[in-house]
């Protein structure tokens, strides 16, 4: 059964893109893993609904902590944004009906912190202006499958208006 994710890249993602684990590139999670049976173009389309109310996000980065059950995964922690807040909110339910367990975690956890991992040697500079346009459907593949990590569809955000 497919583990899939939904992620704000910082550069742009094609579909087909695949990437080992360790090659992830610099993303916002917006929904944690989660698992679907459904076809990844119903989720996209599901996704695009959503996210058509919603512009491109600007968000800044806060500062460093460590995540993870030991504490030992380096994130910079993004400061709170309302829009990054309604666009999860609108991804969890537009994805919801398309999971096998919508009772698990990435629907239901109340804990969503948003983060940019650290990818050796990536990282996002506290203080620094994210200008986030586009979600992203990942495949989480096994850790083993030699393909790793693959883009199953884009969807890009509204764009902001210009700046007068």
């Amino acid at each position: 059964m497919p583990r899939l994710v939904v992620v704000l890249p910082l550069a742009p993602l094609n579909v087909g893109d695949t990437f080992l684990v360790r090659d992830w590139p610099l993303h916002v999670t917006v929904l944690a893993p989660f698992l679907t049976d459904a076809a990844p173009g119903a989720i996209a389309e599901a996704l695009a609904a959503a996210a058509s109310a919603l512009p491109a996000l600007s968000l800044v980065a806060g500062g460093a902590e460590r995540f993870g059950r030991r504490h030992d995964i380096p994130v910079t922690v993004l400061e709170p944004h309302p829009g990054l807040t309604a666009l999860h909110d609108l991804v969890v339910a537009a994805v919801r009906p398309f999971a096998a367990a919508p009772d698990e975690a990435a629907f239901t956890g109340t804990e969503f912190r948003a983060h940019v991992t650290d990818k050796h040697p990536a990282r996002v500079a506290t203080g620094g202006t994210l200008e986030l346009g586009q979600l992203a459907l990942v495949d989480m593949a096994p850790r083993a499958d030699p393909a790793g990590r693959a883009v199953l569809a884009t969807i890009p955000l509204r764009p902001r208006p210009p700046r007068p």
